[in-house]
């Protein structure tokens, strides 16, 4: 096979040595294979039973490779070259991955944005057949770009049931309304695969096949990695990765996962709702912070920060204090870092396969779009932005500039905070934003994480909620004048996505935590003016440092 390697120094090393004895005793790794649900205590048992197919996702998924290839030949003969992937955190980034690192164009609508939406319903509709992801069959999302699809379809003469493929799972209510309609295909996954571990499941290989992606390689690939990552020995890199995530003492909980020439496009993402979603709860979890070889958290020295890098299997990677490094092929790394989040929840006493968070946030943006209640008044606005607080915001007091509002922000921050920056916009029209991760770092000496709304809710919003109750939250919405209706729905997608961030505002105060809301009442020019502010922040003057 592939080889797959690992390297750990200082606290990760440690960490391995202090547990893999046990983990081998314990006959982990065979037990995970084996599906044993006891493996994470008798609060998981109910979960963990319905939710270890991800186990054999590889082996089982091998039927569905030549109907997946069909599809897409046929699709090409009939000139439907551009695939648009309609799907939300599992559904989407897995398939984000495979694609990007096979080299081939899918268009990931990930976003109820109004502008992104537009912008994919505009592009070479004629030659465009979309993919409809959803597990539960009810997401939101993906219920809305799909209406806003088959929409289009109609509208230019084109029979929307020959360019609709639905992937959900068996007896949900997406599958027998899609049956019912007659789209071009159906395919159910294996129901005891959980969304964030379904890479090699049909919600992975479906879009990415279709997109030409070479599914039977990645298949392949997963099922001579899960040969060795079954075995009860010291040297299984699973165990060693799943150690070193979550047994370092004290317990350093900031992964900061870096790309480091693996020449997996993209896996830091995906790797960041594995294992966020998986160990954010009850109080305790890992954050996981994508960033570059050059971020200050990978190059300052912070005690709760563990570096990850993604490296090649060629030579041997430069390792700093407290860091690991891990090698492989794509399909086996997604396979050993599924493995590693579960021996980490065993060893961090939660269970890796529950989210019980996540609801809050979408019961609170379903109550907002049921209500439709006025805007709350902006505390003050100074050009193109807006300031709101999500909480009462006593913190906010005194503050008459959006650089005040920052401040007051990172005032919260205590020394083992993280900041969270959270974007509702059009990530592919205004990537320059990410920008400000590296700077909020560097002004801070804190941990600080970037996604993009509302795809981030699917993803690190169970830590958010869940995790140790030590970040602070800086929401940026935006005002647009080319808003998306929704067939057959009473809201439109502007609507929706405010929706969901008010939503999720409410619910980061609810839990007692900071939240600084940024509205762009011009697009350009808020991007613009925010990231002026952002790169003037001293780091020696930082409050919070």
């Amino acid at each position: 096979m592939s080889a797959l390697t690992f390297e750990a120094t200082g606290a990760a090393l440690e960490a391995v040595e202090a547990h893999i004895g046990q983990l081998v005793s314990d006959s982990v790794a065979s037990r995970i294979f084996g599906k044993d649900h006891t493996l994470w205590g008798k609060d998981a048992e109910e979960e963990s039973s319905k939710r270890l197919g991800w186990v054999e996702a590889a082996s089982v998924s091998q039927t569905l490779v030549a109907d997946i290839v069909a599809l897409r030949d046929e699709f090409r003969s009939e000139g439907v070259d551009r695939i648009v992937l309609c799907g939300m955190g599992g559904s989407s980034l897995a398939p984000e991955v495979i694609t990007a690192t096979a080299g081939v164009p899918l268009v990931v609508l990930d976003s109820t944005d109004p502008e992104q939406v537009e912008a994919a319903l505009s592009e070479r509709l004629e030659n465009t057949a979309i993919v409809v992801s959803s597990k539960s069959g009810s997401t939101v999302e993906t219920d809305s770009q799909r209406r806003a699809f088959e929409s289009a379809f109609t509208a230019a003469g084109i029979d929307a049931r020959r360019r609709i493929v639905v992937v959900t799972d068996p007896g949900s209510p997406l599958e027998g309304a899609s049956r019912e309609a007659g789209y071009r295909a159906v395919f159910t996954a294996d129901p005891t695969v959980g969304g964030r571990y379904s890479a090699l499941t049909a919600f992975g290989l479906v879009p990415s096949g279709l997109a030409g992606a070479d599914i039977q390689a990645l298949l392949d690939e997963a099922e001579e990695a899960a040969e060795i990552l079954r075995e009860d020995s010291e040297d299984n890199i699973g165990l060693q990765l799943g150690a070193a995530l979550g047994g370092t003492s004290p317990l350093r909980d900031k992964i900061v996962i870096v790309e480091d020439g693996s020449g997996i496009a993209g896996f830091a993402d995906w790797a960041e709702q594995l294992i966020a979603e998986s160990t954010g709860k009850i109080g305790r979890g890992l954050l996981p912070v994508v960033a570059g070889k050059e971020a200050p958290e990978v190059t300052g020295a912070a005690p709760d920060v563990l570096v990850v890098r993604l490296v090649s299997t060629d030579g041997e990677p430069t390792l700093g204090a407290n860091e690991a490094a891990v090698g492989g092929t794509l399909a086996t790394q997604m396979l050993t870092w599924e493995f590693a989040t579960a021996v980490a929840g065993r060893l961090l006493g939660i269970n890796p396969f529950d989210q019980p968070d996540v609801e809050a946030a979408k019961a609170a943006a379903r109550g907002l779009l049921d209500a439709q209640p006025e805007a709350t008044p902006a505390r003050f606005t100074e050009g193109a932005i807006e300031v709101r607080t999500g909480d009462a915001g006593e913190w906010l007091e005194g503050a008459t500039t959006v650089d005040d509002a920052v401040k007051a922000l990172l005032g919260q921050l205590g020394p083992d905070g993280y900041l969270s920056v959270q974007a509702y916009l059009d990530r592919l029209a205004y990537p320059e934003l990410a920008g400000v991760r590296d700077q909020f770092a560097a002004a801070t000496g804190r941990p600080t994480t970037f996604g993009w709304g509302p795809r981030f809710l699917h993803s690190t919003g169970q830590y958010h909620k869940g995790g140790p109750a030590v970040g602070v939250f800086l929401q940026i919405t935006a005002d647009t004048d080319q808003d998306v209706t929704i067939p057959e729905r009473p809201f439109t997608f502007g609507q929706l996505i405010a929706a969901q961030a008010a939503g999720d505002a409410q619910v980061l105060a609810e839990h007692g935590r900071p939240v600084l809301r940024l509205n762009f009442t011009d697009r350009a020019a808020g991007v613009k003016q925010l990231c002026a502010i952002v790169s003037a922040l001293p780091a020696e003057e930082a409050p919070g440092r």
